[in-house]
Formats: structure tokens, C-alpha cells, sequence
């Protein structure tokens, strides 16, 4: 391998190992700051989103993606900005707020 090879492998390790922890990072803030009402966590996860894409671009120009393939890439990042709002709604709408299940599974146990 010629060290350009080499050292471009190894920024695509780096930016993979970093794509997944971003990744994490992003879904992770965005339910807390959710769940917790916090728009400051929300900025920090839309900051670790920032870094997720830098990470992905990193990875597709030194794995040399062209054509379809950088689309390919953009419409994951699309999704993946997209993904956890839609989670979050769908999440709403079948747990209304002030419904418990532990709570009612209590009661109606209680109640046999």
C-alpha cells in the first residue's frame, strides 16, 4: 500500500468510528431535550449532528465516493436528521401524555 493509501484508511477509520458516536450522540440528545422540555440539549444535538455530517462527508471523500454513491450519502444524512422528529411524534401519539401503563396495569391487577 502507497502511504496515502494508508493514511487515508486510516482517517476513514477514525471518521466511521466517529459517524456512529456522533450518530449516538445525536439521537441521544435530541430524546433527551425532548423528553426533558431543554432547548439547550437541543442545540447540542443538532451541534453532534453537525459533527456527524462533517464526519460522513470526511468518510465518503477519502473513501473517494462520486456520483450516485454522494447522493446516496446525502439522503442518509437527510433521513437521519429527519428520523429522530419523526420517532418523537410517532412516540407522542401512542403514549399521550399522563397515561402510565405501569399504573394501569396496577389497577386492573388489583381490581381481579
Amino acid at each position: 500500500m502507497e502511504p496515502v493509501a494508508i493514511q487515508n484508511f486510516m482517517i476513514a477509520v477514525i471518521a466511521g468510528a466517529l459517524t456512529i458516536l456522533t450518530g449516538a450522540m445525536y439521537a441521544g440528545l435530541f430524546a433527551w431535550g425532548k423528553f426533558r422540555h431543554r432547548h439547550t440539549v437541543l442545540i447540542f444535538a443538532y451541534l453532534a449532528y453537525a459533527a456527524l455530517a462533517a464526519c460522513v462527508l470526511t468518510l465518503a471523500y477519502t473513501l473517494n465516493l462520486t456520483g450516485p454513491w454522494i447522493a446516496l450519502v446525502v439522503t442518509l444524512l437527510v433521513g437521519y436528521l429527519l428520523a429522530p422528529h419523526g420517532i418523537w411524534h410517532l412516540c407522542e401519539a401512542t403514549h399521550p401524555e399522563g397515561t402510565d401503563p405501569d399504573h394501569d396495569r396496577s389497577t386492573s391487577q388489583g381490581s381481579e
